[in-house]
């Protein structure tokens, strides 16, 4: 997981987090807030749960959302390890950082919102042509969503 900045048309700056499956390359999840913490973190990746099983691990960087206190104790409960990459080494976390370039070039770039609903809208709609229409030359040319249904 990792965050991708942005601004509405009026200048005010949002976040994106982004949830990627490294195996499937399926966009797990986004959460779009003009201020993102650990405790909502937590609390996203738990809605998530209801949609697909906890990984055994979740890549990250070492930002404060991740290193919270709310992220420490989310991990303990839900037995899902945070492999914190190290330092400037974004290369580290090459699935999400790959897919980062393709959401801001394909989405972000394309775009001017007037609003958070707004960005959020086209951010579920690109989404959604991610998992399930664009096709990736390292599935073999599939979408992530059928890629995972056929290799479960």
């Amino acid at each position: 997981m990792d965050f991708v900045s942005d601004q509405l048309s009026n200048g005010r700056r949002f976040r994106v987090l982004n949830i990627v499956d490294d195996y499937s390359r399926e966009m797990v999840g986004q959460l779009v807030s003009v201020s993102i913490t650990g405790n909502q973190v937590a609390r996203f990746l738990d809605e998530l749960k209801e949609f697909r099983p906890f990984p055994k691990n979740i890549v990250c960087d070492n930002g404060t959302e991740y290193t919270s206190k709310a992220m420490f104790f989310w991990s303990k409960e839900s037995g899902v390890k945070l492999s914190f990459i190290q330092p400037g080494k974004p290369t580290q976390n090459a699935f999400v950082e790959s897919l980062n370039g393709k959401f801001r070039n394909e989405c972000l770039n394309q775009h001017w919102f007037r609003s958070l609903d707004e960005a959020r809208w086209e951010i579920d709609k690109w989404r959604e042509h991610y998992n399930n229409v664009r096709p990736h030359s390292s599935l073999n040319y599939l979408p992530p969503v059928v890629f995972a249904e056929r290799a479960a």
